[in-house]
């Protein structure tokens, strides 16, 4: 199958790793340099962005946030904060009001602290927390910072106690972790029963592919068509236009270029610690750079085609 650089959106379906989604990619495409922009876990379906080619060098440029729509059980708290877990203990849910449960929900919604389950893929002393958890292993981990940017309460079923979620959320955020919070908060116990992601780090649902269609029928033919070029998943930061063949060769060589603010695409002030993406005067990518604290030069950090 043709390779071709850029971002493959897959949905990705039940059961399935990010890793064996990266493995069945490599195949299919037959290329070595394949990546995912962030692990769902086995049990969590959706939106996976897949990184191919020269793609996988600007995986840390994209926007960060991702939604999720998830569903939370009440009443049982397993070793995994999932329902796919050894249930260690089981507690009545009150009963509230749709009203009141979206308040309680206010302690979760803006900047919060929360501590990762402990069958996690963060790193404990260099080892990951899930492997150590696998072994028996008496650890803690500290609270982490996320941010909550929406949080909205799509529905409360009161007789099962599930309650139906959906949220926008910094990464590195663990839904399983609001879900055990909120059973605590809440006098009862929490686990999250299903989680779909529906958008991560700039792209959505709606343009992803199963990894099941591109290997049988008409998905295989044209599995190349579904792959976002990487300039347009950096519509997010401002634009740098290069003209001049010498800036070009300086830029291609590593070296820093004297700034123009009239080469920007947009006018505005500029954070000399965010990224610009550069590109030539036929919108052709060349790289990523960042501005001196003076404004005066970019230098660059991420070189397509380096000489």
């Amino acid at each position: 199958m043709e390779t071709k650089d850029g971002f493959l959106v897959i949905n990705k379906e039940k059961g399935c790793t990010s890793h064996d989604c990266v493995k069945q990619i490599r195949k299919l495409f037959n290329t070595k340099k394949v990546g995912h922009t962030g692990t769902l876990d086995p049990a969590v379906t959706g939106t996976l962005p897949i990184a191919i080619g020269s793609a996988t060098r600007f995986i840390q440029y994209l926007p960060q946030g991702k939604t999720y729509i998830g569903q939370i059980k009440l009443g049982i708290r397993t070793h995994t904060d999932d329902i796919h877990g050894e249930i260690i203990n089981q507690k009545d849910w009150p009963k509230i009001s749709y009203k009141q449960l979206d308040q309680y929900l206010n302690k979760f919604r803006g900047i919060i602290k929360q501590i990762p389950p402990k069958v996690s893929s963060v790193h404990v002393n260099g080892e990951r927390a899930y492997k150590k958890s696998l072994n028996n292993e008496n650890f803690e981990l500290p609270p982490r910072e996320v941010k909550i940017e929406e949080l909205i309460l799509i529905k409360w079923d009161q007789i099962n106690g599930i309650i139906e979620i959906k949220i926008n959320c910094s990464a590195g955020t663990y839904i399983r972790s609001i879900a055990r919070d909120l059973g605590e908060i809440l006098d009862s116990e929490g686990c999250l029963l299903q989680l779909k992601r529906i958008s991560a780090c700039g792209f959505n649902e709606k343009s992803s592919i199963k990894i099941s269609d591109i290997e049988t029928g008409k998905g295989k033919k044209n599995a190349a068509n579904f792959i976002i070029p990487t300039i347009s998943a950096l519509n997010h930061i401002a634009t740098l236009v290069l003209k001049k063949e010498e800036d070009i060769n300086f830029w291609q060589t590593g070296r820093a270029i004297k700034f123009d603010i009239n080469y920007l695409n947009v006018a505005n002030t500029y954070d000399y610690k965010k990224p610009i993406k550069v590109i030539d005067k036929r919108k052709k990518l060349l790289g990523i750079g960042f501005l001196n604290k003076e404004l005066t030069n970019i230098n660059p950090k991420l070189v397509l085609n380096a000489k």
